[in-house]
């Protein structure tokens, strides 16, 4: 029961993610034109590499001999010691249950690994960052040091804040800041307040006066107004 319950959520979040053309997290309009390559004859071992995704943009250190250091969530370590069976590339399913999960390692892929097939841009974000990047090689190593099981969350714990760290010395995730934004406009907006106690009204006509599913809504509610 547990197994189809869980088959059935990756299913529901693989729909909305392939669904979905909304870029949440999407490079800025001037990433456009910066130079991108599928040639690693371009790559530098130390290059911070970005690849676009639908719904976020994932990143990665570059180790050279077509080698990238990267961190995934990642259910398959926490329940398999098989060397083998966790090396192979990351499925969504792995992936996702990994989020859930907070489960997640710093691994190294090939470069077409990590890509999935999207597009690879490169340095992108010396621009926008006012500290300077350190030497390529000690970005490099710093990568290769962390190599491993790590900690993981979707939004304080990254694979941005991992390449950020490594390559400009401190953690940060511009996705992340992104994300909070977006949640701060909403719950500013009084009509999230309106949908939520329509929803809520319409829940307890169908579901009748239960407190299972009157008390959440009144109080997600009052949330939104009280932070409005």
């Amino acid at each position: 029961m547990k197994s189809s319950l869980l088959d059935l959520l990756v299913l529901l979040l693989e729909k909305i993610s392939l669904f979905t053309n909304f870029k949440l997290f999407s490079m800025p309009e001037e990433a456009q034109g910066d130079s991108h390559y599928q040639d690693i004859s371009f790559f530098k071992r130390g290059d911070l590499l970005e690849v676009p995704r639908t719904l976020f943009v994932h990143f990665g250190i570059y180790l050279g001999n077509n080698k990238v250091a990267h961190l995934m969530p990642d259910i398959l370590p926490a329940i398999s010691d098989d060397k083998y069976l966790t090396g192979k590339v990351v499925t969504n399913k792995r992936l996702i249950l990994g989020v859930l999960a907070k489960v997640a390692s710093i691994r190294v892929d090939t470069v077409q690994d990590f890509a999935y097939g999207g597009r690879i841009i490169v340095n992108h974000m010396d621009k926008s960052f006012k500290a300077k990047p350190l030497s390529n090689e000690d970005v490099a190593q710093r990568a290769e040091r962390l190599v491993g099981a790590t900690s993981y969350s979707l939004l304080w714990d990254n694979c941005e804040h991992f390449v950020t760290y490594c390559r400009y010395g401190f953690p940060v995730s511009s996705q992340t800041d992104k994300f909070c934004e977006i949640v701060k406009k909403i719950i500013r907006d009084q009509r999230s307040v309106l949908v939520c106690a329509v929803s809520g009204l319409v829940l307890t006509l169908c579901l009748g006066l239960d407190p299972s599913t009157t008390l959440p809504c009144l109080f997600i509610t009052f949330t939104l107004w009280m932070a409005s």
